[in-house]
Order: structure tokens, then sequence, then C-alpha cells
């Protein structure tokens, strides 16, 4: 089971990235996705997650309303586009699954991660 995470950068705050989540060695499909990030010196905190049982997403306050995670099941892609990025959404984010259908990751932290994708925002 890996993650790969990319599309991070650098942008100024205000801008948009999206970050794609993609698989290799397994399908995504049937499996809740989850994007955290850990910003320096920080824990890692739950940003967004999708739920493969009924489709519902989950979201941190933090990112509501600015952030919106996807899945395309064609390619076998998680996303998660991020607007009116701040320079406090700076962090390394990582997406991750624990194989369940659920988004139980969310609380336990427990399952598969990927390397990680760096987005940095400028003020």
């Amino acid at each position: 089971v890996q993650l790969a995470e990319s599309g991070g950068g650098l942008v100024q705050a205000g801008g948009s990235l999206r970050l794609s989540c993609d698989a290799s060695g397994f399908t995504l499909s049937g499996y809740a996705i989850a994007w955290f990030r850990q910003a320096p010196g920080k824990e890692r905190e739950a940003v967004s997650c999708h739920n493969w049982s009924d489709g519902s997403t989950e979201y941190a306050d933090s990112v509501k309303g600015r952030f919106t995670i996807s899945r395309d099941n064609v390619r076998d892609t998680v996303y998660l586009q991020m607007n009116d990025l701040k320079p406090e959404d700076t962090a390394v984010y990582y997406c991750a699954t624990d194989l369940s259908s659920w988004c139980l990751i969310l609380k336990t932290k427990r399952g598969y991660w990927g390397q990680g994708t760096q987005v940095t925002v400028s003020s």
C-alpha cells in the first residue's frame, strides 16, 4: 500500500493550489481517504476526509469554506482543492487511509501515509 501526494508549492496568500493523492499497489476505491497537515513544531492535524461509505466529507473548522476534497474514481485520485490560502496553511500535507470505508483515521491517525507535499503560503 503506497500513497503519493503531489501539487504542493509556493503560493501567495489568497492563492490556490490543488493537491493530488494517488495510490500504487492498490486502488483508492472502497476506502475513506483523508488529508492531514503538519507545520514545523506542531502536531499533525486532520484537514479533511472523504467517506467512501456514503460519500460524505469532513473538514477541519480552520479550512471550511476554503478547501474542498473530491474523488475521481476513473483516475483513482483524491484531490484537495485549496482556495484563499493563508500563511497559517503552510505545512507538509499528507494523504492517508486505514483501508476503512469511514473516516476513522481522523481520530486514530493510524494507517498508511504518503511522503507528503510541501505547501508554503507567503504573506
